[in-house]
């Protein structure tokens, strides 16, 4: 056996109980969810009845289903685009700033990212609490007490607030992941830009933003994703899918399928949508924002 021979089986050898263990805990389980979408099966039963693609017909007859997944795609469009605005924009500030509380603010801004989401789910609970809650009690302080809402408990706004409180959890912590790549653009971009006169706004539509492109790119479809992932916990601890079904979301509403419906074949059927979904608005968003593309 030869040298390269040797390399090449010592490689796969170390490769391969990584390898094992993905396909254990990864591939294997993503097969079974698909084959298992296609069974009347209530995750009890030894014997699941085949039934085709009658899981799929029935959620687009279901209409909490549909209505969950009107809510997730709000929410989708919603908070990527606030999140990684704020972030993008308190990152350009505080990357140029001469500030000495610069490390302050970057900590600050970043905590509520470190925070686990059960307790930013009670903690915004306890803020939008109709009579206890700091927002209304903000509102009746300054004079606006006609503006104090249920806000958890409205139909009208449900959604706005839960948006609020995944924007609040990740602009921190993609502001970071700006502030890191500002910082390794060139500062003679912005001493040129200076010399010719250009206007801070300017700088920030004609560097800034141009040289965080790519990074930008990643940030959207991670945020995208984890909307899918967060407002699970968010909306099942400070909501639970209500008023009404009004801040129903489609994790939210595959849980309730499965553990409390015992339906686990349709609760597959919706997780398969969901990874369908997710993969295409990932590849969406990858070829929007391509700009080798125009």
């Amino acid at each position: 056996m030869t040298l390269k021979q040797r390399r090449i089986l010592f490689i796969l050898a170390c490769l391969l109980p990584g390898i094992a263990l993905f396909v254990m805990f990864k591939v294997y389980p993503t097969v079974q969810i698909f084959h298992k979408s296609l069974y009347l099966w209530t995750g009890l039963s030894d014997e699941p009845r085949f039934i085709g693609l009658k899981n799929y017909a029935d959620m687009f007859r279901d209409d909490v289903f549909l209505l969950a997944l009107r809510n997730t795609g709000l929410l989708m469009l919603i908070v990527p685009v606030f999140t990684l605005l704020i972030a993008l924009v308190n990152a350009a500030i505080l990357a140029k700033s001469r500030l000495r509380e610069r490390a302050l603010y970057r900590t600050v801004f970043f905590f509520p990212s470190i925070l686990s989401f059960v307790v930013i789910a009670i903690l915004w609970s306890f803020i939008y609490h109709p009579t206890m809650g700091f927002l209304n009690s903000g509102l009746e302080l300054l004079g606006l007490g006609e503006w104090a809402l249920p806000w958890l408990g409205d139909q009208r706004t449900v959604l706005w607030a839960l948006a609020v409180t995944l924007i609040w959890q990740a602009a921190g912590y993609y502001m970071v992941m700006y502030m890191a790549g500002i910082d390794s653009i060139s500062p003679d971009l912005y001493e040129a830009a200076d010399i010719d006169g250009a206007t801070r706004i300017q700088q920030f539509f004609r560097i800034t933003v141009p040289m965080l492109w790519e990074i930008i790119r990643v940030t959207l479809i991670f945020s995208i994703n984890g909307v899918l992932s967060i407002s699970f916990i968010i909306v099942s601890i400070m909501t639970g899918g209500g008023p009404n079904r009004h801040s129903e979301v489609v994790m939210t509403y595959l849980y309730t399928q499965a553990f409390t419906n015992a339906n686990f074949g349709y609760a597959m059927a919706i997780g398969v949508f969901i990874f369908i979904v997710s993969m295409a608005l990932a590849l969406i968003s990858n070829k929007l924002t391509d700009r080798g593309s125009y």
